[in-house]
Protein backbone atom coordinates (compact mmCIF):
# COMPACT_ATOMS: atom_id res chain seq x y z
CA UNK A 1 0.00 0.00 0.00
CA UNK A 2 0.98 3.36 -0.84
CA UNK A 3 1.49 6.17 1.77
CA UNK A 4 -2.13 8.06 2.66
CA UNK A 5 -2.53 11.47 3.45
CA UNK A 6 -4.19 10.90 6.70
CA UNK A 7 -3.72 7.88 9.36
CA UNK A 8 -6.25 5.38 8.44
CA UNK A 9 -9.53 6.08 11.27
CA UNK A 10 -10.25 4.27 13.93
CA UNK A 11 -13.09 2.10 13.84
CA UNK A 12 -12.95 1.21 9.99
CA UNK A 13 -12.05 -2.52 9.13
CA UNK A 14 -9.17 -2.64 6.59
CA UNK A 15 -10.27 -4.01 3.20
CA UNK A 16 -8.65 -7.68 2.59
CA UNK A 17 -9.24 -8.61 -1.21
CA UNK A 18 -11.66 -11.62 -1.92
CA UNK A 19 -9.25 -14.71 -2.83
CA UNK A 20 -8.36 -14.96 -6.31
CA UNK A 21 -9.26 -11.04 -6.65
CA UNK A 22 -6.03 -9.45 -6.04
CA UNK A 23 -5.42 -8.15 -9.19
CA UNK A 24 -6.94 -4.67 -9.74
CA UNK A 25 -8.66 -5.63 -13.38
CA UNK A 26 -9.72 -8.70 -12.02
CA UNK A 27 -11.71 -6.67 -9.17
CA UNK A 28 -12.76 -4.10 -11.48
CA UNK A 29 -14.67 -6.89 -14.04
CA UNK A 30 -16.03 -8.70 -11.04
CA UNK A 31 -17.32 -6.03 -9.35
CA UNK A 32 -19.06 -4.36 -12.84
CA UNK A 33 -20.86 -7.75 -13.30
CA UNK A 34 -21.54 -9.33 -10.01
CA UNK A 35 -25.21 -8.79 -9.57
CA UNK A 36 -26.06 -7.51 -5.84
CA UNK A 37 -29.38 -8.75 -4.38
CA UNK A 38 -32.39 -5.99 -4.88
CA UNK A 39 -35.31 -6.11 -2.63
CA UNK A 40 -35.48 -2.07 -2.96
CA UNK A 41 -39.42 -1.50 -3.40
CA UNK A 42 -40.61 0.71 -6.39
CA UNK A 43 -38.80 3.40 -6.65
CA UNK A 44 -40.96 6.86 -7.15
CA UNK A 45 -40.06 8.38 -10.41
CA UNK A 46 -39.23 12.11 -9.63
CA UNK A 47 -38.56 14.32 -13.08
CA UNK A 48 -36.31 17.31 -12.04
CA UNK A 49 -35.19 20.25 -14.12
CA UNK A 50 -31.82 21.43 -13.71
CA UNK A 51 -31.73 24.01 -16.27
CA UNK A 52 -35.10 26.26 -17.53
CA UNK A 53 -35.36 26.69 -20.91
CA UNK A 54 -33.78 29.46 -23.02
CA UNK A 55 -33.43 30.74 -26.64
CA UNK A 56 -36.73 28.80 -27.61
CA UNK A 57 -34.93 25.83 -26.88
CA UNK A 58 -36.07 22.82 -24.12
CA UNK A 59 -35.46 22.83 -20.45
CA UNK A 60 -33.08 20.06 -19.00
CA UNK A 61 -34.42 17.24 -17.11
CA UNK A 62 -32.91 14.54 -15.63
CA UNK A 63 -34.81 11.62 -13.51
CA UNK A 64 -34.11 10.38 -9.98
CA UNK A 65 -35.39 7.40 -8.75
CA UNK A 66 -36.10 7.94 -5.30
CA UNK A 67 -37.30 5.56 -2.27
CA UNK A 68 -39.08 7.02 0.36
CA UNK A 69 -39.41 6.24 3.91
CA UNK A 70 -42.45 6.15 5.66
CA UNK A 71 -43.78 9.92 5.80
CA UNK A 72 -44.31 10.45 9.33
CA UNK A 73 -40.83 9.34 10.16
CA UNK A 74 -38.76 11.04 6.48
CA UNK A 75 -38.08 14.42 7.49
CA UNK A 76 -36.18 12.85 10.01
CA UNK A 77 -34.19 9.82 8.34
CA UNK A 78 -30.96 10.93 6.25
CA UNK A 79 -30.94 11.63 3.27
CA UNK A 80 -28.42 10.05 0.31
CA UNK A 81 -28.17 11.23 -3.41
CA UNK A 82 -26.34 8.63 -5.66
CA UNK A 83 -24.90 9.09 -8.27
CA UNK A 84 -22.96 6.53 -11.11
CA UNK A 85 -20.21 6.66 -13.31
CA UNK A 86 -19.14 7.08 -17.06
CA UNK A 87 -21.71 5.80 -18.75
CA UNK A 88 -23.82 4.17 -15.86
CA UNK A 89 -27.08 4.89 -14.21
CA UNK A 90 -29.34 4.58 -11.53
CA UNK A 91 -29.69 0.97 -12.42
CA UNK A 92 -26.02 0.13 -11.99
CA UNK A 93 -24.83 -2.75 -9.93
CA UNK A 94 -22.76 -0.77 -7.12
CA UNK A 95 -25.93 2.43 -7.13
CA UNK A 96 -28.32 -1.00 -6.64
CA UNK A 97 -25.75 -2.29 -3.70
CA UNK A 98 -25.43 1.35 -1.79
CA UNK A 99 -29.43 2.01 -2.12
CA UNK A 100 -30.22 -1.04 -0.57
CA UNK A 101 -28.25 -1.04 2.25
CA UNK A 102 -28.87 2.20 2.88
CA UNK A 103 -32.80 1.75 2.34
CA UNK A 104 -32.45 -1.47 4.99
CA UNK A 105 -30.82 1.23 7.61
CA UNK A 106 -33.55 3.69 7.49
CA UNK A 107 -32.33 6.10 5.01
CA UNK A 108 -34.20 8.00 2.34
CA UNK A 109 -32.32 7.12 -1.14
CA UNK A 110 -32.35 9.23 -3.97
CA UNK A 111 -30.95 7.24 -7.33
CA UNK A 112 -29.70 10.62 -9.40
CA UNK A 113 -29.12 10.05 -13.23
CA UNK A 114 -27.00 12.31 -15.29
CA UNK A 115 -28.27 14.05 -18.46
CA UNK A 116 -29.34 11.82 -20.95
CA UNK A 117 -28.98 8.69 -18.37
CA UNK A 118 -31.81 6.31 -17.07
CA UNK A 119 -35.39 5.92 -17.20
CA UNK A 120 -35.68 4.31 -20.72
CA UNK A 121 -39.74 4.95 -20.86
CA UNK A 122 -39.08 8.33 -19.98
CA UNK A 123 -36.64 9.09 -22.84
CA UNK A 124 -34.53 11.49 -21.29
CA UNK A 125 -32.03 12.18 -23.98
CA UNK A 126 -35.21 13.33 -25.81
CA UNK A 127 -35.82 15.99 -22.59
CA UNK A 128 -32.25 18.03 -22.63
CA UNK A 129 -30.56 19.42 -25.70
CA UNK A 130 -26.71 19.24 -23.75
CA UNK A 131 -24.49 16.60 -23.60
CA UNK A 132 -23.44 15.37 -19.54
CA UNK A 133 -20.10 15.71 -18.74
CA UNK A 134 -17.89 16.16 -15.43
CA UNK A 135 -18.23 19.39 -15.06
CA UNK A 136 -22.28 19.72 -14.27
CA UNK A 137 -22.06 20.02 -10.86
CA UNK A 138 -24.96 22.31 -10.55
CA UNK A 139 -27.23 19.31 -11.83
CA UNK A 140 -26.23 17.74 -8.40
CA UNK A 141 -26.97 21.25 -6.88
CA UNK A 142 -31.01 20.55 -8.16
CA UNK A 143 -31.33 17.73 -6.94
CA UNK A 144 -30.60 19.05 -2.99
CA UNK A 145 -32.40 21.80 -3.73
CA UNK A 146 -35.35 18.86 -4.84
CA UNK A 147 -34.52 17.52 -1.71
CA UNK A 148 -34.30 20.58 0.88
CA UNK A 149 -36.92 22.74 -1.25
CA UNK A 150 -39.16 20.67 -2.40
CA UNK A 151 -39.73 17.70 -0.07
CA UNK A 152 -38.50 19.38 3.24
CA UNK A 153 -35.34 17.35 4.10
CA UNK A 154 -32.66 18.04 6.52
CA UNK A 155 -30.23 15.83 6.44
CA UNK A 156 -28.78 15.27 3.11
CA UNK A 157 -25.63 13.41 2.17
CA UNK A 158 -24.19 12.08 -1.33
CA UNK A 159 -22.34 9.15 -2.49
CA UNK A 160 -20.49 9.37 -6.00
CA UNK A 161 -18.63 6.63 -7.80
CA UNK A 162 -15.76 7.47 -10.42
CA UNK A 163 -17.46 10.37 -12.71
CA UNK A 164 -20.69 10.61 -9.81
CA UNK A 165 -17.73 10.86 -7.50
CA UNK A 166 -16.17 13.28 -9.17
CA UNK A 167 -19.25 15.78 -9.95
CA UNK A 168 -20.09 14.88 -5.78
CA UNK A 169 -16.67 16.78 -4.60
CA UNK A 170 -16.76 19.63 -6.94
CA UNK A 171 -20.42 20.21 -5.47
CA UNK A 172 -19.26 20.15 -2.37
CA UNK A 173 -15.90 22.41 -2.97
CA UNK A 174 -18.13 24.72 -4.41
CA UNK A 175 -20.82 24.67 -1.81
CA UNK A 176 -18.84 25.02 0.95
CA UNK A 177 -20.37 25.64 4.19
CA UNK A 178 -23.45 27.35 2.73
CA UNK A 179 -25.50 24.25 2.63
CA UNK A 180 -26.46 23.45 6.44
CA UNK A 181 -28.23 20.63 5.19
CA UNK A 182 -25.20 18.60 3.65
CA UNK A 183 -24.02 16.37 5.94
CA UNK A 184 -21.41 14.15 4.33
CA UNK A 185 -20.21 13.22 1.04
CA UNK A 186 -18.16 9.96 -0.23
CA UNK A 187 -16.55 9.32 -3.26
CA UNK A 188 -15.43 6.22 -4.62
CA UNK A 189 -12.41 5.97 -7.02
CA UNK A 190 -13.34 9.35 -7.91
CA UNK A 191 -12.35 10.62 -11.33
CA UNK A 192 -10.49 13.91 -9.22
CA UNK A 193 -7.53 14.55 -11.40
CA UNK A 194 -9.62 13.83 -14.63
CA UNK A 195 -6.72 15.12 -17.56
CA UNK A 196 -4.42 12.19 -15.72
CA UNK A 197 -7.50 9.63 -15.44
CA UNK A 198 -8.15 10.44 -19.00
CA UNK A 199 -4.69 9.37 -20.36
CA UNK A 200 -4.37 6.37 -17.89
CA UNK A 201 -7.17 4.77 -19.77
CA UNK A 202 -4.95 5.50 -22.80
CA UNK A 203 -2.50 3.25 -21.49
CA UNK A 204 -2.13 0.18 -23.31
CA UNK A 205 -3.16 -2.25 -20.50
CA UNK A 206 -6.19 0.09 -20.39
CA UNK A 207 -7.46 0.27 -23.71
CA UNK A 208 -10.92 -2.41 -23.20
CA UNK A 209 -12.00 0.02 -20.99
CA UNK A 210 -11.11 3.33 -22.78
CA UNK A 211 -12.78 1.30 -25.55
CA UNK A 212 -15.86 0.51 -24.27
CA UNK A 213 -16.38 3.62 -23.01
CA UNK A 214 -16.17 5.28 -26.08
CA UNK A 215 -18.53 2.71 -27.98
CA UNK A 216 -20.89 3.60 -25.24
CA UNK A 217 -20.16 7.15 -25.88
CA UNK A 218 -20.23 7.80 -29.57
CA UNK A 219 -23.61 5.70 -29.71
CA UNK A 220 -25.02 7.94 -26.79
CA UNK A 221 -23.96 11.18 -29.31
CA UNK A 222 -24.92 10.03 -32.55
CA UNK A 223 -28.31 9.34 -30.88
CA UNK A 224 -28.76 12.89 -29.14
CA UNK A 225 -28.07 14.04 -33.00
CA UNK A 226 -31.08 12.16 -34.37
CA UNK A 227 -32.55 13.86 -31.95
CA UNK A 228 -31.54 17.15 -32.56
CA UNK A 229 -30.02 17.51 -35.53
CA UNK A 230 -29.64 21.05 -35.95
CA UNK A 231 -27.41 20.90 -32.78
CA UNK A 232 -25.29 18.45 -33.20
CA UNK A 233 -23.26 16.67 -36.60
CA UNK A 234 -22.52 13.28 -36.23
CA UNK A 235 -19.69 13.54 -38.75
CA UNK A 236 -17.75 14.77 -35.16
CA UNK A 237 -17.35 11.08 -34.00
CA UNK A 238 -15.67 9.79 -37.12
CA UNK A 239 -11.87 9.04 -36.29
CA UNK A 240 -12.40 8.93 -33.03
CA UNK A 241 -9.93 6.62 -31.30
CA UNK A 242 -9.15 8.19 -27.34
CA UNK A 243 -11.44 9.16 -24.45
CA UNK A 244 -9.23 12.34 -25.17
CA UNK A 245 -9.88 12.76 -28.49
CA UNK A 246 -13.74 12.54 -27.75
CA UNK A 247 -13.34 15.39 -25.13
CA UNK A 248 -11.52 17.62 -27.22
CA UNK A 249 -13.61 17.02 -30.67
CA UNK A 250 -17.36 16.38 -29.11
CA UNK A 251 -16.83 17.58 -24.99
CA UNK A 252 -15.30 20.86 -25.19
CA UNK A 253 -17.18 21.49 -28.94
CA UNK A 254 -20.43 21.65 -27.36
CA UNK A 255 -20.52 22.30 -23.55
CA UNK A 256 -18.48 25.69 -24.03
CA UNK A 257 -14.55 24.31 -23.63
CA UNK A 258 -11.54 25.46 -25.35
CA UNK A 259 -10.53 21.81 -25.60
CA UNK A 260 -10.02 19.12 -23.49
CA UNK A 261 -6.99 20.52 -21.48
CA UNK A 262 -9.43 23.27 -20.60
CA UNK A 263 -12.55 21.06 -19.91
CA UNK A 264 -10.32 18.85 -17.77
CA UNK A 265 -9.11 21.53 -15.46
CA UNK A 266 -12.39 23.47 -15.55
CA UNK A 267 -14.00 20.38 -14.61
CA UNK A 268 -12.21 18.16 -11.89
CA UNK A 269 -12.79 18.40 -8.31
CA UNK A 270 -9.16 18.56 -7.43
CA UNK A 271 -9.36 22.54 -7.87
CA UNK A 272 -12.11 23.08 -4.71
CA UNK A 273 -10.88 20.44 -2.52
CA UNK A 274 -9.88 23.03 -0.10
CA UNK A 275 -12.79 24.68 -0.53
CA UNK A 276 -14.70 21.41 1.23
CA UNK A 277 -16.27 22.07 4.28
CA UNK A 278 -18.46 19.17 5.26
CA UNK A 279 -17.22 15.55 6.66
CA UNK A 280 -15.95 14.09 3.10
CA UNK A 281 -14.29 10.47 2.89
CA UNK A 282 -12.48 9.10 -0.58
CA UNK A 283 -12.10 5.61 -1.04
CA UNK A 284 -9.17 4.64 -3.99
CA UNK A 285 -7.45 1.63 -4.65
CA UNK A 286 -4.12 1.69 -4.99
CA UNK A 287 -4.35 -0.45 -7.90
CA UNK A 288 -7.09 0.99 -9.94
CA UNK A 289 -6.28 0.42 -13.41
CA UNK A 290 -7.02 4.02 -14.55
CA UNK A 291 -7.72 6.17 -11.99
CA UNK A 292 -4.44 8.69 -10.78
CA UNK A 293 -4.32 11.29 -8.15
CA UNK A 294 -1.54 13.88 -8.68
CA UNK A 295 1.12 14.40 -6.07
CA UNK A 296 -0.30 18.27 -5.82
CA UNK A 297 -3.89 16.72 -5.32
CA UNK A 298 -2.69 14.34 -2.47
CA UNK A 299 -1.20 17.56 -0.81
CA UNK A 300 -4.45 18.98 -0.93
CA UNK A 301 -6.17 16.08 0.50
CA UNK A 302 -3.54 16.03 3.44
CA UNK A 303 -4.17 19.57 4.00
CA UNK A 304 -8.01 19.44 4.43
CA UNK A 305 -9.16 18.30 8.37
CA UNK A 306 -13.10 17.57 6.76
CA UNK A 307 -11.46 15.01 3.95
CA UNK A 308 -11.04 11.42 5.76
CA UNK A 309 -8.41 9.43 3.22
CA UNK A 310 -8.76 5.52 2.53
CA UNK A 311 -6.35 4.23 0.22
CA UNK A 312 -6.23 0.38 -0.09
CA UNK A 313 -3.92 -1.51 -1.37
CA UNK A 314 -6.04 -3.71 -3.56
CA UNK A 315 -9.71 -3.21 -4.86
CA UNK A 316 -9.44 -1.95 -8.21
CA UNK A 317 -12.09 0.87 -10.03
CA UNK A 318 -15.46 1.11 -7.55
CA UNK A 319 -15.24 -2.51 -6.75
CA UNK A 320 -13.60 -3.43 -3.34
CA UNK A 321 -15.19 -6.93 -3.64
CA UNK A 322 -13.93 -8.69 -0.12
CA UNK A 323 -15.01 -12.00 1.59
CA UNK A 324 -18.53 -12.34 2.33
CA UNK A 325 -19.16 -13.33 6.14
CA UNK A 326 -22.44 -14.60 5.76
CA UNK A 327 -22.72 -15.00 9.72
CA UNK A 328 -22.52 -11.46 10.14
CA UNK A 329 -24.78 -10.61 7.06
CA UNK A 330 -21.76 -8.97 5.14
CA UNK A 331 -21.92 -9.32 1.75
CA UNK A 332 -18.25 -8.37 0.85
CA UNK A 333 -18.94 -5.20 -0.65
CA UNK A 334 -16.10 -3.51 1.31
CA UNK A 335 -16.65 0.24 -0.13
CA UNK A 336 -20.79 -0.05 0.10
CA UNK A 337 -20.34 -1.14 3.88
CA UNK A 338 -18.00 1.76 4.87
CA UNK A 339 -19.58 4.19 2.53
CA UNK A 340 -22.97 3.21 4.81
CA UNK A 341 -20.83 4.13 7.97
CA UNK A 342 -19.56 7.21 7.37
CA UNK A 343 -22.78 8.81 6.36
CA UNK A 344 -24.60 7.37 9.27
CA UNK A 345 -21.84 8.75 11.53
CA UNK A 346 -22.38 12.12 10.09
CA UNK A 347 -25.50 12.28 9.07
CA UNK A 348 -27.51 13.56 11.72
Amino acid sequence: MSSTPHAWPAGYPPFQPRKWLTNGHLQTIAGNFLPRTNTLPEPVAEIIEVTPAHHHQISTEILCECHWQPEAVRVDRPTVILLHGLEGSSRSQYVIGNANKLWTAGANVVRMNMRNCGGHKYEMAARTPTLYHSGLSGDVAAVVRFCTETMGLNHISLIGYSMGGNLMLKYAGEAGASVPQLRAVVGVSPAVDLAASADALHEKQNRFYERRFLRALLKRFRRKAMLFPRAYDPQMAYGIATLRDFDHRITALYSGFRSADDYYYRAASARVLPSIAVPTLIIHANDDPFIRFTPETRSLIEANPHITWLETGHGGHCAFLATPDPATHNDGYWAEHTALRFIFDHAV
